[in-house]
């Protein structure tokens, strides 16, 4: 079993990642986020608010509406230039993406592909009872746009000055033609987007910033910086809007993979939603009484594949297993090693037995625990099963009400990384796990 299928494997055994509408077969490419998993997505969400937006005062949030004015993507250019070349199997009638053709196709299938044609990947709804093309509208193909038609409302309430950034984290949905590879390449998916404005001049030293921010935000993530690099986009390759992109690309089973990008798209949205919408857009400083139109410097993560990545980086496999109980085996041992800020579960209380004496104490100190932390209580099976469930699902702390504990008033907490064992006083234990998850 290769790495990909082990992480498939574990979302689904333990409550990461569930098939979409699984129990009517599913959807092509659909996943649910299960208990553990949506704990994770939040957890990489809020790492990326509180570093992108609470600890900088250059920074506001906003939430903008999925659904859009249609005239949004016009002025965007998504509805002429949001495209991918597309080719069709005569035989077996399967779409592929024409620079992205699987190699096992003409192997297997040996059908004759039709000629390359653009295939727009705008997800198309109707509002209103009634189809036709007054009613058309359109899924947001990246929260960018919500960003850019806000941007005199985000001037005027939140006397921001430039250089300034909005971020938004939600929703995006693109028609792909060759979705794949478990969560990394999706219909539906969330993204964590940042359009930093700035002054025309000031972009290149902008984007440098930004790129170091990018780089050091996978690395508190969780990320190794050796599965890490850096992706340059050719400049006959850039997209209709940029000056400039570049990738921070994960390496994954299959190989390199997008992981972010950062764009310099200039002055083109701010100008296009200017020209389409009548409105004024430029930006007056108010010290040198200086009016100009905004460049802007766009960092863009995608939610899913993230928590791809640092699965697969968290990933270890121990032989012969680790546990210091008298039940080490010789069978493999998983542990995820996942940054704290990350871990799905970040305590687990596990009274030594079910006797009624140790739930006493530790139901109550899960309970209190709770409010501090996302906390599991587990009192089936021998320590060293439930040792190894938490170490399976990355929790970093356990711990160990005894009967000791009932004498001492104290408990014995577990590292998972370092496995070392340090008996705390109950009345110290969340001072003690504070102090760990915050150094």
């Amino acid at each position: 079993m290769d790495l990909m299928e082990k992480i498939v494997s574990l979302c689904k055994r333990r409550g990461f990642v569930y098939p979409g509408s699984e129990i009517y077969g599913g959807l092509a490419n659909a996943w649910d986020f299960g208990p553990l998993g949506v704990e994770m997505k939040n957890n990489l969400k809020n790492l990326f608010w509180q570093k992108a937006v609470r600890e900088r005062a250059d920074m506001v949030g906003l939430d903008a509406a999925i659904l859009m004015n249609p005239k949004t993507w016009e002025a965007s250019g998504h509805l002429k230039n949001f495209t991918d070349p597309l080719v069709e199997c005569k035989k077996c009638h399967q779409r592929f993406r024409a620079d992205q053709l699987p190699i096992d196709h003409a192997q297997i299938c040996g059908g004759e592909l039709t000629e390359s044609r653009q295939f727009n990947m705008m997800l198309k709804t109707f509002l209103g009872p009634v189809e036709g093309e007054a009613g058309t509208a359109y899924f947001r193909p990246e929260t960018a746009q919500g960003i850019f038609v806000n941007f005199l409302n985000v001037i005027n309430t939140s006397r921001q000055k430039i250089p300034f950034g909005i971020a938004q984290v939600g929703k995006s949905f693109r028609n792909e033609i060759t979705p794949g590879n478990f969560i990394f390449r999706t219909r539906e998916f969330e993204q964590m987007e940042i359009e930093y404005f700035v002054k025309p001049g000031e972009d290149e030293k902008y984007f440098e910033e930004w790129q170091t921010w990018l780089w050091n935000f996978f690395l508190a993530a969780g990320l190794q910086a050796e599965n890490l690099r850096i992706y340059e986009h050719p400049k006959e390759k850039l997209s209709h809007y940029s000056k400039r992109t570049i990738d921070i690309e994960y390496k994954f089973p299959w190989g390199w993979g997008e992981l972010c990008g950062l764009a310099n798209r200039t002055d083109f949205d701010l100008s296009q939603h200017a020209k389409f919408s009548g409105q004024d857009l430029t930006y007056r400083d108010l010290e040198t009484n200086e009016k100009f139109t905004p460049y802007v410097i766009e960092p863009s993560l995608g939610v899913e594949r993230a928590v791809l990545a640092i699965l697969l980086d968290a990933y270890t496999e121990i032989a012969g297993g680790r546990s210091v109980t008298t039940e080490a085996t010789k069978e493999m041992e998983m542990v995820l090693k996942l940054a704290k800020a990350i871990a799905p579960v970040k305590v687990a209380v596990l009274p030594l037995s079910k006797k009624e004496e140790l739930a006493k104490l530790a139901k109550p100190l899960a309970q209190d625990l709770r409010k501090i932390f996302m906390v599991e209580y587990d009192e089936t099976q021998s320590i060293g099963k439930r040792y190894r469930r938490q170490d399976e699902i990355g929790t970093p702390y356990c711990v160990t009400v005894d009967f000791e504990s009932l004498v001492d008033q104290a408990v014995t907490v577990r590292d998972r990384d370092t496995m070392q064992q340090e008996r705390i006083k109950l009345a110290e234990l969340s001072d003690y796990l504070i102090n760990k998850f915050n150094n």
